[in-house]
């Protein structure tokens, strides 16, 4: 393979000029080493990377590739809990690689490791490709008397399985563990972690008297992430539009916003902004703040009906929570409450992100697995949650 050797040679002239090489060059030798007979040397130069710093997940792949095409499995397994210890999130295709070569072996403890890679999944909410999805079907049907049944299928709105017929675990969270979700985040936002630097304690403290004098909201909206929803519309009439479509259900809204937004401007008209006030218990912040400590204190303070607007993913507050149970009810309770605005058919009606009375998760009975998982040619916003399944039952 003539890219192969040429990787080769580049090597053995940097091996003899060079003791440490920059992070890049260790990444193209690894990638051609790991095809050749001399895998092993890629190893080596992983060991080189680790002693500057933590290898990177392309690093990882490609040594656990290569260990698998070169049949050392146990190596391979080393190297992926080498790398979930570096608190490092997989590739897809690295995963995928396990379960391709999983046909070929017939052996409890590895199909015991594929399932715990299954849960991995479920647990930080990852949603496989599509051809991960058929590796993961092709894998169940090859194990041997188990007589596993794969199929890809919509779930229907009743949280059913189109395919066995089996119901969905509930998007809701219990009492019990709305409660606890409560606590943690509470704690998270009035303590003010790292994320929350910009927002001073005067202005929380402003805040929660604020929420304390209003009733229980049902909506609470981040202005100014809605706000710019539609580039092409001024600011404050899509805001204008919202919350007067929202206002005439009855429901008690709650508007979060910057001071700036009250101050007149082409893309801010004060009586605009007059209408909007009318309409919706506001509160603005310093032109400084972070809005999700407001948002997630006034949703999780109104109680588990409170839904919030917008189309920020709160990805580095996810990233704050103290624990994996913690991630998991954040996910799920964000999932269950938050509504994105999906298009804009005519001028007076604005349409909402269906939520799924299901949890869009990995789950499984013992019996049969779901995975949603990503079709190849459909783009999904990431507030999202794929429509396809690959349901997995035995015969």
């Amino acid at each position: 393979h003539k890219q192969t050797s040429e990787v080769i040679d580049v090597y053995e002239i940097m091996k003899t000029r060079y003791k440490r090489l920059e992070p890049g060059a260790y990444t193209l030798l690894i990638q051609g080493l790991v095809h050749s007979d001399r895998w092993k040397e890629a190893l080596l130069l992983l060991e080189d990377v680790k002693k500057v710093l933590i290898p990177s997940v392309r690093n990882y792949n490609d040594c656990i590739e290569g260990a698998l095409l070169h049949q050392d499995v146990s190596l391979a397994w080393n190297l992926y809990q080498e790398l979930l210890g570096h608190d490092l999130t997989p590739m897809l295709k690295t995963l995928k690689a396990f379960f391709d070569f999983g046909k070929n072996v017939k052996d409890k403890q590895y199909s015991n490791k594929l399932l715990d890679i299954l849960l991995y999944l479920r647990n930080n909410h990852l949603y496989p490709e599509e051809s991960f999805a058929h590796s993961i079907k092709t894998w169940f049907e090859s194990v041997p008397g188990e007589q596993w049944k794969g199929q890809f299928i919509t779930i229907k709105e009743s949280g059913q399985c189109s395919g066995c017929g089996k119901t969905m675990e509930s998007i809701h969270l219990s009492p019990e563990e709305y409660e606890f979700l409560k606590g943690e985040i509470m704690r998270d936002v009035i303590d003010g972690g790292d994320q929350y630097k910009k927002t001073t304690p005067q202005e929380l403290k402003r805040f929660q008297s604020f929420v304390k004098c209003c009733p229980p909201f049902d909506i609470v909206i981040d202005g100014l992430n809605v706000a710019k929803t539609f580039p092409k519309v001024r600011e404050s009439q899509v805001l204008l539009d919202v919350v007067s479509q929202l206002a005439k259900q009855n429901l008690q809204l709650l508007v979060l916003g910057r001071k700036h937004m009250l101050t007149q401007h082409s893309r801010w008209r004060k009586d605009e902004m007059k209408k909007v006030q009318q309409q919706a218990s506001c509160f603005f912040a310093d032109n400084i703040s972070e809005d999700d400590p407001f948002l997630l204190y006034a949703t999780l303070h109104s109680g588990n009906h409170c839904k919030f607007i917008t189309k920020d993913l709160m990805r580095d507050h996810k990233a704050c929570l103290r624990n994996a149970k913690t991630q998991r009810l954040f996910f799920k309770w964000q999932q269950g409450h938050q509504l994105a605005i999906v298009n804009r058919l005519t001028r007076s009606k604005i349409t909402f992100q269906h939520i799924p009375s299901y949890n869009t998760v990995v789950q499984t009975t013992g019996d049969s697995w779901h995975i949603p998982y990503d079709e190849d040619t459909v783009e999904r916003y990431t507030y999202e949650v794929p429509t396809k399944w690959l349901c997995l039952h035995r015969k």
